[in-house]
Formats: structure tokens, sequence, C-alpha cells
């Protein structure tokens, strides 16, 4: 019992980039994670690897078909008992516990069985909803005050909602009203409401495929219906919706969507959208690359044509129960300067990174250094352009290749309106053949940009240019 305790996160809008990095600390360290359905897939990729995932639609709580209020209890339970049982528990929901999170049943539970807690705040859907659209809840001239409404209630929940009371506010923030909007709007038009009041609903906040339906609070139930508005969505009401039209900047700037792996960009021009078209996963068989590994130090140098392929390399280094060690007197050379970081992340100064990021100009630095009859090892990724070690051998080197990654297309790629962008950046042949598998080629009227001459050539085969 000395390590019972549950941290009840935020997980903030969906965005793994958009949870607190107090929360973020607490899922690194977390054994057992008990989430919302909402929560977005990649909010859980940088969590404990070890650490045993549950979703909340597993133990019959599934909120948001707006409507279904499922029992709690065995959430409840669920907490209770990883807890006694001495895991290190966090429940983590979906924007923020404590703005229609449902946490005070959960931490009633808590403290009827004298389980520590901490409660870690997120950013709410209708913060991240107001950001996103450029609506503000609040304006000095136009609204001073913003009432938070649920658009629905359980069986037998009192007191009702009481509409004469809400209508009168500047602002008035829905959630889980897509299913009863047409309801609510006359309920606040009956109650005081101009009809023309401006209205926004606004689904996927801050996501690639975020939508925003903005009409007069008569007509927000047929646009929400005619543009496809479906739950999770949240309304905003008042005057100060039309502020959108000004600071919209999440509209009005430019739109790049990029396919890359390496982290968000910032203070560039433009709004960036990160959706990687590949996705870096262990090899399936290591048999070989373990055995190259136990003989490392037959070898003269070790290339590195990425950070994934150091990043693996060590991993299974320590597997078998050596270190960096085992590389003395061993040459090591790095393909570009996020290879060449992750290297010395770990203590290691690579002896050759090419001016020129890219294998031919690897091969071109190689040409000055005596290579005949060196052994080279090559660790890859299981789709790698096979002209690298043909090079090497050309220069006399004996190369021996093995796997350490694959490189595959991700899963659940969302639905999105390609032609809602102004540029699409490539950044490997495989970002660009992912891409056009799952959503064919972009419209002409879409810029791409290809970095490296091989995506550049990638994109021209498959007519992209």
């Amino acid at each position: 019992m000395g390590r019972a305790k549950v941290y009840l996160i935020g997980a903030g809008p969906g965005a793994k980039d958009l949870i607190s990095l107090r929360g973020r600390q607490a899922l690194e360290q977390a054994e057992v994670i008990i989430y919302d359905y909402l929560v977005d897939r990649e909010v859980l990729e940088d969590v404990n690897p070890q650490a045993k995932l549950i979703c909340c639609d597993k133990l019959g709580k599934r909120q948001p078909q707006e409507g279904s209020f499922d029992s709690q209890a065995k959430v409840n339970l669920a907490m209770v008992k990883f807890a006694k049982g001495g895991k290190l528990v966090a429940r983590l929901k979906n924007g923020d516990p404590f703005i229609f999170g449902r946490a005070q049943e959960e931490i009633e539970a808590l403290l009827k069985n004298r389980i520590e807690f901490e409660v870690i705040p997120g950013i709410t859907a209708s913060q991240a909803a107001a950001c996103f659209s450029g609506i503000p809840l609040t304006s000095r001239k136009i609204s001073s005050s913003v009432i938070y409404v649920s658009g629905q209630q359980a069986k037998g929940e009192k007191p009702a909602i009481d509409w004469s009371s809400i209508a009168k506010n500047e602002t008035i923030v829905l959630y889980m009203a897509v299913k009863n909007i047409r309801q609510i709007a006359e309920q606040l038009i009956k109650n005081g409401k101009p009809a023309d009041t401006p209205a926004a609903a606004i689904a996927r906040a801050g996501k690639i495929d975020q939508r925003v339906a903005i009409a007069k609070l008569e007509d927000i139930a047929g646009r929400v219906k005619k543009d496809k508005i479906s739950a999770p969505a949240i309304f905003i009401i008042g005057p100060v919706v039309r502020l959108s039209r000004r600071l919209n900047w999440f509209k009005k700037n430019k739109r790049i969507l990029f396919t890359g792996l390496s982290a968000r960009r910032f203070f560039l021009k433009g709004n960036y959208f990160h959706l990687p078209m590949i996705k870096i996963a262990p090899a399936g068989n290591y048999a070989d690359f373990d055995r190259q590994i136990k003989a490392i130090r037959s070898f003269d140098w070790i290339i590195f044509t990425s950070r994934y392929a150091v990043q693996y390399f060590f991993q299974r280094l320590d597997k078998i129960g050596l270190d960096a060690r085992s590389l003395q007197n061993i040459k090591i050379a790095a393909i570009g300067a996020s290879t060449a970081a992750r290297l010395r992340g770990l203590g290691i100064i690579a002896d050759l990174i090419p001016k020129v990021e890219r294998s031919k100009g690897l091969l071109g630095a190689l040409k000055r250094i005596p290579l005949t009859g060196r052994r080279i090892f090559l660790p890859h990724s299981d789709i790698s352009d096979k002209g690298l070690a043909k090079g090497l051998k050309s220069l006399g080197a004996r190369v021996t290749a093995s796997v350490a990654y694959r490189n595959i297309m991700p899963e659940k790629l969302p639905d999105f309106a390609v032609d809602t962008f102004d540029e699409i950046v490539f950044t490997s042949p495989s970002c660009v053949r992912n891409f056009v598998k799952r959503y064919g080629k972009p419209p002409k009227k879409v810029a791409i940009k290809c970095i490296g001459d091989v995506t550049l050539a990638q994109a021209k085969k498959l007519r992209l240019l």
C-alpha cells in the first residue's frame, strides 16, 4: 500500500504535444494507464513501454455517442484494484479532468479506499476549439463572461438545465450537444437569445481534419447536419463568434503538410501539420543482426545511415550484454546531422560525416579513404536503397548489411481533404509511396516539395511533379 497512488491526468484535446509536461512525465512512469476512448492514440505513443493500457471502452464506459452514460463503477473498480495491488496508476482523461470529466465520481472512489491521488490539468476541448477557430471566449468589448453547459444529462440527473438563465450569458459553450443542438437552439431562442446570434460548431479542434461550421443560432442545427459535423464537437454561441473572420489564423495561414518523422517545426511561415507517412518498427527477426553485433570487433567501419539505425543498433548491443567499449578501434560514419547527433547523445563522435547528407555524399567522401579489403557493417531498414552497399563494394570494401528496423506504413491514417493544403513536404521515397497509396495523387494546385534527390525521383516516377 505504500506505493498506492493514482494520477488523474488531462490529456488535452488530442495532439500529443498539447498534453502538459507534468502529465507526460507521469505517463512515462505509470505502470497502468486507464484511458478514455476519445484519447488520441498518439498521446499513448510515448508512455512507459511496459505499462498496461486499458481503454474505458473495454470497461463498459463509452460516453460521447452523446446519450450513452454507462456505469462508472467498472472504471472506479479498476483504478482501486490496480492501486491497491501496488501499481502506479494513471487515469488519462480527455481534455481536463474537472470539465465534464466525471472526475468527482472517481475521486470519491479513491477517497473511500484511502488511496492517495493527484490531479494534473489539461487543455479543455473548449479552449482548443476556441483557439484553433479564432474565437476568443471572452473579449473586453464584447463578452466578459462565459458559461459551460452540458448538452445532455444522465437519466434522473438533477437539477434540470435552466435555459432561461443560460440564455442571458454573453458567451455560451456547449459540450456533448451535437445530438440535441436543434432543441437546445430552440430553447435558447425561446428564452430570449436572439435568433440571429452567431453560433459555431468545432469538431476535431487542431487536427488535420478540423471542421468548423458557423451560422445564426436559428440555423446552426441545419448547418451542422449539412456539413456533417459529428460528435464530439464544441459549440460556441455569442457575439464573439464574429471575431473568427479576423482572428482565425488556423484557416488564414498557409497550410503545409509535413510527412516525415522529424519533430514539429516552429517559427516557419505557415501552419505545419505533422502527418508521418512512415512508422519505424523493430525488425521481425534479429538472429542475423545479433550474430553480426557479437562479432562487431571484426569490422573496420560501421556506417549509420539514419538515427533509427543508431537507435536499434545500440538497443541490440545492450540486449546481448555489450556496450560502446565494443566499438573501440572501429571507425564510425554517419549520414546526416540527426544521425550524428544521436551518436553524440550516446557518447560517440562520428569519424566521418559527409557534407552532402546522402549516400552519394558518403561514397564521395570515402573515395579518399583506402577501403580495399576493409570490413564494413551496414545496419539498415528493410526497404533501404541497395545503392550504398553496391557503391561501397565498388570501392573494394567487404560489406555486411543487416536489417536493424522496419519502415512501415502507419495504421489508421485519418481521412482529410488533401485539397485544403497549399503544400506537401515529402522527406523520403517511402513517404511518397505511402501517401499516394492512402490518399492518391494530390491535386495540381497543391505544391509538392521533396527533400533529397531520391525523394524527388520517386515523386516524379509517380507523376506528382
